[in-house]
Parts: structure tokens; sequence; C-alpha cells
């Protein structure tokens, strides 16, 4: 069996009180931001593609922000305005490690 030590951060699209974060296409906009964040450095047109370490996607039907702890590491003011943004916001934040599609055991 495969162990998955690698814990990304997940940004819910919820309120700490329940309730949906909106616009409801926020996920998308802050990976938007976030897109130059990348292995090796922006590059030309890297603005047209998420970073792999900040990708939105939707999880039972909740809009999350799945950070990677790479971000931290290639550049800590990145990962603070992210994390400043789910704190700033009131979204809950889980840590947790996303299996990929093909594995047995994991959503898809």
């Amino acid at each position: 069996m495969v162990a998955y030590t690698a814990k990304e951060v997940f940004i819910q699209g919820i309120t700490r009180d329940g309730r949906t974060f909106r616009p409801s296409d926020w996920a998308e906009r802050l990976a938007g931001v976030m897109s130059s964040f990348r292995p090796g450095g922006p590059r030309p047109g890297s603005h047209l593609g998420y970073s792999p370490w900040c990708i939105p996607t939707t999880l039972d039907g909740v809009k999350c922000v799945v950070v990677h702890p790479a971000l931290r590491d290639h550049d800590a003011m990145a990962w603070d305005f992210v994390m400043n943004f789910a704190r700033d916001n009131d979204l809950q934040v889980t840590e947790a490690c996303l299996l990929p599609a093909d594995k047995p055991g994991a959503a898809g």
C-alpha cells in the first residue's frame, strides 16, 4: 500500500457558521491570482493555467481550493496571502491528502 504523506490544505467555500461563500466563482478567482506561483517560477503564458500548488475544485458539492505546502516553501508571502484570504473570509480550512482519482478508495 502506498503511503500519502504530503498534506494539502483545503480551503472550503463554506464559512464557519455554515453559509456558502459568494461569489460562486471565488475558487477560480483565487487560483487565478495564484497562477504565476509554480515550480520554476512564472513563464510566458503561465497566467493561462492554474498553478499546481493552488487548484480550484469541487468536493462533495462544495467549491474548494487545494493548496499544496510547496507553495509555502516557494514563496511564504504567497502562502500567507492564501491563508489570510481564508481567515479574512471566515472560510473552513482542513488539512488532508488528496488521493489521485485512479487509486483505489479515491473519490472520483
